[in-house]
């Protein structure tokens, strides 16, 4: 047996261990220890060297037309009013209102060193083509609105599957403490969620945890977002501390409960929130000339400019992938245009135009969009001949879609696949949505097959059993 410790020794080695105690906080805070148990959103390195750090979305929701934005098709003006032979009417979602090709009625003029053809709806990312990388020749399997916005979000036209940014941060972790690693943002003129709801952000059979923060589009954004009056800052940490530790006993008891132990960071994270997030969301602390460059004293897209700057402000905080929907839940209220094709897409091209513009500069102005992948997609496109009505629209187009990227290791000022002459179908170098999504998850430094959950005895992936990164557009 030891002899007893003199007091020298017993001061020395408790001076010793309460220095590890402290060493190992600021090690865990730091994000330089392993991940513990209780906390999945701990910070994980990627697979390989990343080219993007964070990801923020522009979601087109209800289906942008191709051929009226960023895919120039002269052949639809020289055959317009034309019908297309063997064209299928089930093609889209109103096989009773199919009518000829329909030239688009925009006008489309070259822009930056590349010479891209953009559509007139876009004048201010149009002064920005050459930063981007689009993909012409994307499609999907569904028709129909919430199995196509499932399979783009998700990898699956079904409900129940974890959405891109859930498989982004159960795969790298959190690299923010005090602020959500997947935000959404929705439509925030009473327009509505999209369809399917918050199935689009969820995390399916991942742990709860990783699903999105879906900021409500008017009043308090999140709840309890600031801590009650009626208590102290004292009071509600004794409180929280004391539910952590009822629920770690009722943990330790029950190990396999993966789900309360997401719920018990869950607290925390609000906990640290209700001082970071309030801070994060305050865009009137941005200078004046940077509101008037995102359009904040425009009217007519004012909301969709201060998501835009709150999605950088995020990002700059440490925030992962942040997700913005433009457009609500039905046909007008969205870019569903059905009808009106050139005042549905007029619209929603003014709201976001100026803002998507202005975030790509303001990015690259701080530095930042080197490592931040902006993406711009939908959930389809929409058909190149018309849907019959006083004022022409388009309907649903399954195969073929536009959509580009800029920013986080893409190459600027390329296009990437083909339409046929009009607009219909992905004719060159398709890329399927898995495609698509094994080329965002390369860019955050992830190998798409290795990035895997089991459930119900089989190893999932955002995936499925396809994708190819899509290696033209990286660089």
């Amino acid at each position: 047996m030891d002899a007893q410790l003199n007091r020298r020794a017993m001061l020395q080695r408790c001076g010793l261990g309460a220095g590890a105690l402290g060493l190992y906080s600021l090690l865990q805070d730091e994000r330089l220890l392993g991940a513990p148990v209780a906390d999945p959103l701990t910070a994980r390195l990627p697979h390989f060297a990343a080219k993007a750090k964070a990801v923020i979305w522009i979601f087109v929701n209800g289906g942008q037309s191709q051929v009226d934005t960023w895919d120039y098709k002269p052949e639809l003006a020289k055959r317009n009013g034309q019908a297309l032979e063997g064209f299928d009417r089930f093609t889209g979602f109103f096989s009773n209102s199919v009518g000829g090709l329909m030239k688009s009625p925009f006008e489309f003029a070259q822009h930056g060193q590349c010479g891209k053809w953009v559509s007139s709806i876009f004048p201010n990312l149009a002064k920005h083509v050459d930063k981007m990388a689009f993909i012409h020749s994307l499609h999907t399997e569904s028709n129909n609105h919430s199995p196509a916005l499932f399979m783009m979000n998700c990898g699956l036209p079904r409900m129940g599957y974890p959405c891109v940014g859930s498989w982004v941060t159960y795969g790298l972790g959190s690299a923010s403490r005090n602020l959500p690693a997947f935000v959404v943002m929705s439509d925030p003129r009473g327009r509505g969620l999209p369809k399917g709801h918050a199935t689009n952000w969820g995390a399916g059979f991942l742990p709860s945890v990783f699903q999105g923060t879906h900021l409500r589009p008017q009043g308090e954004p999140i709840d309890n977002l600031k801590r009650p009056v009626e208590m102290t800052v004292a009071q509600q940490r004794a409180q929280l501390d004391l539910m952590a530790d009822l629920n770690r006993l009722h943990l330790a008891r029950n190990p396999g409960e993966s789900e309360l132990a997401a719920r018990i960071e869950s607290f925390e994270l609000a906990y640290r929130m209700q001082s970071a997030a309030p801070e994060a969301l305050a865009i009137e602390q941005e200078s004046e000339a940077t509101k008037k460059l995102y359009g904040l004293d425009q009217k007519h897209c004012a909301h969709f400019s201060a998501q835009c700057l709150i999605a950088r402000r995020l990002v700059e905080r440490g925030t992962r992938f942040v997700q913005i929907y433009s457009g609500g839940m039905d046909n007008q209220l969205s870019w569903d245009g059905h009808s009106d094709i050139a005042g549905n897409h007029t619209g929603f091209a003014q709201e976001t135009d100026q803002p998507v513009a202005a975030l790509l500069q303001d990015l690259d102005q701080r530095g930042m969009l080197k490592d931040t992948l902006v993406v711009w997609a939908g959930e389809f496109g929409r058909l190149p001949v018309a849907q019959k009505g006083d004022k022409p629209g388009r309907d649903h187009n399954p195969h073929a879609m536009s959509a580009w990227l800029a920013g986080g290791g893409v190459k600027g000022g390329v296009s990437h696949g083909a339409t046929d002459e009009i607009g219909h179908k992905a004719a060159v170098d398709r890329v399927h949505v898995n495609d698509f999504h094994a080329t965002l998850l390369h860019l955050l430094g992830m190998e798409h097959e290795k990035l895997t959950y089991r459930h119900s005895g089989r190893d999932f992936r955002l995936t499925d059993v396809g994708g190819k990164v899509i290696r033209p557009i990286v660089t």
